[in-house]
């Protein structure tokens, strides 16, 4: 038979006489002693709209890191191509898929995420940060696809994860830090 002082250490009973007191050691707890099975973190996905707002805040940060960055290049610049296939639109697109990959990969979270309080997590890696072929199939052609298609964006209001196309083909979720 064994019981649990403070600390929710284990000791054994016989051990213990009803008189006695127990030194309890000071110090760290290892996790697997300090979180019951009762007390599992509950997680909570983002959904769209919330996952929309914040997409929006990454727009507008990427549309002003162009007209800082890129736009004043091309202001006199007075081509004849279209601006699919311009230098022009090549390089805001950089900007962009340079954006979604680097912040996603160093900080899980992007400046619109960290607005709203979202963190892109890895579902079935056991690392905190989330691998470099992971980031770059989520953010370079998954969100193509998604971008493409747009039913991908919206899957993240039906499906049970929240997850839209781009996270179900590199199994990740945004979830909410902070409630």
């Amino acid at each position: 038979m064994t019981e649990r002082n403070e600390n929710n250490e284990q000791i054994a009973s016989s051990n213990l006489m009803a008189d006695q007191e127990v030194p309890v050691e000071q110090g760290f707890t290892p996790v697997s002693n300090a979180v019951d099975d009762d007390e599992v973190m509950k997680v909570h996905f983002a959904g769209f709209w919330m996952r929309f707002w914040a997409y929006l805040a990454d727009l507008l940060v990427i549309g002003s890191l162009n007209r800082i960055l890129i736009h004043p290049i091309f202001k006199f610049y007075e081509g004849t191509d279209d601006l699919w296939f311009s230098a022009e639109g090549f390089l805001t697109g950089v900007v962009f898929f340079l954006y979604f990959v680097l912040m996603t990969k160093f900080l899980n979270q992007t400046l619109g995420k960290m607005i709203f309080g979202l963190k892109v997590v890895a579902l079935k890696e056991e690392k905190s940060n989330i691998s470099w072929g992971t980031i770059l199939f989520r953010e370079l052609i998954g969100r193509y696809i998604s971008k493409i298609t747009w039913i991908g964006y919206l899957l993240a209001g039906l499906l049970p994860k929240k997850q839209a196309l781009h996270d179900i083909f590199a199994d990740t979720g945004v979830v909410l830090i902070r409630r």
